[in-house]
C-alpha cells in the first residue's frame, strides 16, 4: 500500500525505507541489495538513496514510497490518494510517471482518487462509486462517452442535464417541457410523452450562426485557461456550459454576447437511470 501522506520512516535513509520490507520477509543480503538498487532505477531516485526523507521534495517521497511498495513484489497494489498532496504541475508529471511504472511492472492496482482526470490518466477501468454503491465500471473512454445515470455524468468530467417531457420530435430535434420552458436539442431516441434526461459534454457544444437552428442565449461569464476559454450561457433561464477552442476560434467570446449553440444529436448521451 503507498498511503496518501507517504508514511515514510523519518530515521531511515531512502535506501533503509525501500529495503525494510525485504527485510522483514528475511530476504538474503545479496538479493536484497539488488532488488532495492532495481526499484530506486525504475523510480529514478538511485542518486538519493543516502537521503533522509526530509531532504526530499514531495514527489521524491512518493517515488520512495512507491518503491518500497513494488520492492516486495506485491500480487495487489493499492494506492490511496497518494498524488493528492502534489501540487498541480508535479501531479500530472507523476501521473504520467505512475502509469509507466506500473504498465512497467504488470502489478494489478487499484487507485483511489476523487480527482477524475486522474481517474481517467491512469486508469484502465473506472469504477465509480456512489454511497457505498457501484454506480458504474467500465473503461474511461465507456464511462465518460457513455455515462448509466445522472450521478456518473456528473462526477466524471463537466455536464449539461436537458429534462423534460418530450412534446415533440422532429429532424433529430427533441422539444422538452422543462422548468424554465419549452427548450429544443439535438438529442436521437426520443419517444413523445416520456420523461426523458440528456447529458451533453461542454466541449461537445458549438457556436452556430444565429441563423441556424439552436440553443439561443447570452454569455454571463467567460473563463479564460489559455487552450480553451469556458462560457456559461444563458439560455432562457438555463444555464449551458459550453467550451470554446481559443485556436480554433480565433477570437474571444465576450461576456453578455448573443449567441446560439448547437451539437451533433450524437452528442446528446440518453440517460437511463436518475430521471424523476
Amino acid at each position: 500500500m503507498v498511503f496518501q501522506s507517504y508514511a515514510l520512516f523519518p530515521h531511515m535513509s531512502v535506501e533503509q525505507n525501500v529495503s525494510y520490507g525485504l527485510e522483514q520477509r528475511n530476504i538474503p543480503s545479496a538479493e536484497l541489495k539488488e532488488r532495492v538498487s532495481e526499484a530506486l532505477k525504475m523510480v529514478h531516485m538511485e542518486e538519493y538513496a543516502r537521503r533522509k526523507p526530509r531532504q526530499l521534495s514531495g514527489g521524491q517521497q512518493q517515488r520512495v514510497a512507491l518503491a518500497r511498495a513494488l520492492v516486495i513484489k506485491p500480487d495487489v497494489l493499492l494506492l490511496d490518494e497518494c498524488l493528492s498532496a502534489l501540487d498541480k504541475k508535479l501531479r500530472v508529471e507523476m501521473q504520467i510517471e505512475l502509469r509507466r511504472i506500473l504498465e512497467q511492472t504488470g502489478v494489478t492496482t487499484f487507485f483511489v482518487t476523487h480527482d477524475q482526470e486522474e481517474a481517467m490518466t491512469l486508469s484502465d477501468k473506472i469504477v465509480v462509486m456512489n454511497a457505498g454503491r457501484i454506480e458504474q465500471a467500465g473503461t474511461p473512454f465507456e464511462i465518460y462517452e457513455n455515462p448509466e445515470s445522472r450521478f456518473t455524468a456528473g462526477f466524471l468530467g463537466k455536464a449539461n442535464f436537458f429534462e423534460g417531457r418530450v412534446q415533440k420530435v422532429a429532424e433529430g430535434l427533441a422539444e422538452l417541457a422543462t422548468e424554465t420552458g419549452i427548450i429544443s436539442i439535438p438529442a436521437s431516441g426520443a419517444k413523445i410523452g416520456e420523461k426523458a434526461l440528456y447529458v451533453v459534454r461542454p466541449e461537445k457544444i458549438r457556436f452556430v450562426p444565429q441563423s441556424e437552428s439552436g440553443l439561443k442565449g447570452v454569455i454571463e461569464h467567460v473563463t479564460y485557461s489559455g487552450n480553451i476559454s469556458t462560457c456559461s450561457v444563458d439560455c432562457g433561464g438555463k444555464t449551458v456550459i459550453c467550451e470554446v477552442q481559443n485556436a480554433v476560434t480565433g477570437q474571444r467570446p465576450q461576456r453578455g454576447e448573443t449567441v446560439c449553440l448547437g451539437w451533433d444529436e450524437k452528442s446528446s448521451i440518453k440517460i437511463t437511470g436518475g430521471v424523476n
